[in-house]
């Protein structure tokens, strides 16, 4: 899932005790298992199992699987790294969270299931018109181009330096291998295959948070018994902060802001319900959200006790890294043996990738669905011959992307900034499902898309002044204005 402050990833070069032919076996053992998943679940190669799995998706495996697809490689490592400035405050978030996802499975999964939607941006056009459904596609389409991009740049940059500069290849190349990759494992059943590839994907980032946890354990001397005292004791793992009103850390700030991200990031979001709107029933799909709520909240806490071993061993032992260099740093420099560098570079490829190919397929599905109209334009044969096309168009777009962030762009913080600004896309989509649940008006429709533009680069401005003039930090409250600023507007151009 992405967060405004997951903004910054530093490059890193760093000395595993593994040689670069190794982590290529790795990775190709890696991408194997995944061929082989698709070879068993893509037989048909329908659109209803590339859209919707056919609706036979076990619940359970969509809500552990939608683990790895909420943590990108960016989460991965930055979360451990955050503990040493901001304790276990980021927690307020994930609390917050709970509250998102319970709007999710109450009001938003029922909207989807009654209205029987493969692209949740279809309701935009049953309720305010098709100005308003294209708007809230095409702002979802940039979002998760820009981000899907930036996750694969940084990971790609790993790769690169880790494995591909020895071995004389180019940036360009490795991009467009990896994409492939992602593109020959999806093609077929898209969102049938992801189902079960999350699954794999999330349990090896879940191991590697737990080996790393048992390496780093034993060199400071804790058993299992003593950890959680140790945790506890610690005055990092601090998690509410209540003092300063304008710091965007506030509890209240970071508790509200977590909800509205959940029904934001996740409700709204085609890639994350797409894997919803696959289980069998309405009542399976709200299991689902119920267990992934508890499994996610956990695992988040998990994250942020690695991050806390690792800054204190790291303290202890004199080792200059900090923030998003911390986690990567003592797996893969220190000496702490090959298995913790090995399940950190596969915990590291699993999330980032887990997060590619979800965006791959729900890019795909959108641009077809809501763009193209193929579901009401063409017969069944043709819409998949254009399903097909589209899915390579996707896959070049994000190759030139993520290019462009290498060659044109280059500037690590101007890429970061495009990164932060796409989760400024989600405010319109916030602003347009209250605006449609929660009233009975109507909008002038071809109004709709100027009020999108204009909510986030109002919201964009206020925040800057906001913190300049006054040291008020709206934090990830931003997501909160932006979705405020398109409900006003909306309210102007309300039809009589």
């Amino acid at each position: 899932m992405f967060h405004p402050e997951h903004s910054k990833l530093s490059l890193f070069i760093y000395l595993t005790p593994m040689k670069p032919l190794h982590i290529l076996f790795l990775i190709a053992a890696y991408f194997g298992i995944l061929m082989l998943i698709s070879h068993f679940t893509g037989k048909k190669g329908s659109n209803e199992d590339f859209f919707k799995a056919s609706k036979r998706s076990p619940w359970y495996l969509v809500a552990f699987g939608m683990i790895g697809a909420s943590l990108s490689g960016v989460t991965f490592i930055s979360v451990p790294g955050w503990v040493e400035a901001s304790k276990f405050g980021y927690f307020q978030v994930v609390l917050g969270y709970t509250i998102g996802y319970a709007v999710i499975g109450t009001v938003l999964l029922p909207l989807y299931y009654r209205l029987n939607l493969t692209s949740i941006y279809t309701y935009l056009e049953e309720r305010f018109g098709d100005h308003s459904y294209k708007t809230g596609a095409s702002f979802f389409l940039i979002s998760r181009v820009v981000g899907a991009s930036f996750r694969l740049y940084l990971v790609a940059n790993v790769l690169q330096l880790l494995v591909f500069d020895e071995m004389g290849v180019p940036f360009w190349a490795t991009v467009t291998l990896t994409i492939l990759l992602i593109w020959l494992y999806t093609f077929r059943a898209g969102i049938k295959t992801i189902v079960w590839t999350d699954t794999l994907q999330t349990l090896f980032m879940l191991i590697a948070v737990g080996v790393a946890i048992y390496y780093v354990s034993i060199e400071l001397d804790l058993s299992a018994t003593d950890l959680f005292g140790f945790i506890a004791e610690s005055d990092l793992s601090q998690m509410f902060f209540f003092d300063d009103w304008r710091s965007g850390n506030h509890f209240v700030k970071q508790f509200i802001s977590g909800a509205f991200i959940a029904i934001v990031m996740t409700g709204l979001d085609q890639d994350m319900m797409q894997k919803n709107l696959t289980c069998r029933t309405l009542k399976d799909a709200q299991k689902n959200m119920f267990w992934f709520t508890i499994v996610l909240t956990i695992v988040n806490f998990v994250f942020l006790a690695l991050g806390l071993l690792l800054t204190v061993y790291a303290s202890q032992n004199g080792i200059d890294a900090s923030k998003d260099d911390l986690f990567p740093t003592i797996a893969t420099k220190v000496g702490l043996g090959y298995g913790i560098a090995i399940f950190f570079l596969l915990g590291l490829i699993a999330a980032a990738y887990s997060s590619a190919d979800s965006a791959l397929t729900s890019l795909t599905t959108s641009f077809s669905i809501d763009i193209l109209d193929i579901e009401k334009k063409y017969d069944k044969p043709k819409q998949v011959r254009i399903r097909k096309n589209v899915h390579v168009l996707i896959s070049v777009v994000l190759v030139l992307v993520i290019i462009i962030f290498k060659y044109i762009i280059a500037d690590e913080s101007v890429i970061a900034k495009l990164f932060v600004f796409a989760g400024y896309t989600y405010g319109p989509l916030l602003g347009l499902y209250a605006f449609g649940l929660f009233s009975s008006w109507k909008v002038k429709d071809k109004l709709v898309p100027l009020v999108a533009i204009a909510s986030p680069i109002l919201a964009y401005l206020t925040s800057a002044v906001c913190k300049e003039k006054f040291g008020f930090d709206f934090g990830f409250f931003i997501l909160i204005l932006n979705g405020f600023l398109t409900y006003a507007g909306l309210i102007l151009i309300r039809s009589k």
